[in-house]
């Protein structure tokens, strides 16, 4: 298949969402770790918080966060790193997040159970008149209250200890609006701001996740009814092609025209609140 050579528009988006080429996974390690332990200490906090789900950007993130509280530490500073487990109900890949635990090393580990507070808040929205268009309707709008309810956990964390919550945004997923706004795109540090889908599979594999978690196919995992879908199912293109775009390579015609769209569709999650000055 003809790939179209990389354009002005595709350059801009990659420059926007702070992408660069290629990187030294080893030496990009070492700069989110540092960048986690600076900002903890400028902040005068003493926590990083962070949800561990077994996928890769979790498993990444939360190792990182391990290695900068242990360097604060090492400083002088008081600090502390709370893995958080938080499924809906039984999750399905359980195995693959405690592997990654045991790969973290956190300082703490705390775990909370989201269906009851999530089934709750989508019982009172229906008690209340919200009605919906049908099953798959309501199990996306569910969705995202499982994503905010775990936003919601994470931030009492760090209220109560003092804490930082990390985000586990990437480029790949920034480019694509492939989190829940106030959900899983909230956060006060993101360290992982800039990498492509493979540049973060790069990193792990620098820091030594285990293969099984850095190849593992990414599935957010929020809609009941579709169970395990991949994030690939649902962009319609692969990480592959969302990374090559990112990375100024040729793609395909029809990857770009999905992949640009969906980009231009998406704005307003990545942007701030709108003000009228």
């Amino acid at each position: 298949m003809d790939k179209l050579a990389p354009t002005e528009q595709q350059r801009d988006i990659g420059a926007t969402l702070q992408v660069q080429a290629r990187i030294d996974p080893q030496q990009a390690a070492e700069r989110c770790r540092d960048f986690l332990c600076a900002q903890l200490k400028a902040s005068g906090q003493q926590a990083l918080v962070l949800g561990i789900s077994g996928g890769v950007d979790s498993t990444v993130a939360g190792r990182l966060a391990q290695l900068a509280v242990e360097k604060a530490r090492q400083k002088g500073h008081q600090a502390t790193f709370v893995a958080m487990r938080l499924p809906y109900g039984e999750q399905k890949d359980e195995a693959d997040a405690q592997r990654a635990l045991q790969f973290i090393e956190p300082d703490e580990a705390l775990s909370t159970d989201i269906k009851p507070a999530s089934d709750a808040m989508l019982d009172a929205l229906e008690a209340g008149g919200l009605m919906f268009r049908d099953a798959a309707h309501r199990d996306f709008v569910l969705g995202n209250i499982k994503a905010r309810q775990r936003m919601i956990a994470q931030y009492a964390v760090a209220g109560a200890r003092r804490g930082l919550v990390v985000g586990t945004d990437q480029a790949a997923e920034a480019l694509m609006g492939f989190f829940t706004k106030y959900g899983d795109g909230a956060c006060d540090v993101a360290p992982l701001t800039g990498l492509s889908k493979r540049q973060v599979r790069a990193v792990g594999a620098a820091l030594g996740a285990p293969g099984e978690l850095v190849d593992k196919v990414p599935t957010a995992d929020l809609e009941s009814l579709s169970p395990m879908k991949t994030d690939e199912e649902a962009f319609g293109v692969s990480y592959a092609e969302i990374d090559d775009f990112l990375e100024g390579k040729p793609v395909s015609e029809r990857a770009y025209r999905i992949i640009v769209s969906t980009y231009s569709n998406t704005t307003n999650k990545r942007n701030l609140p709108i003000t009228p000055v």
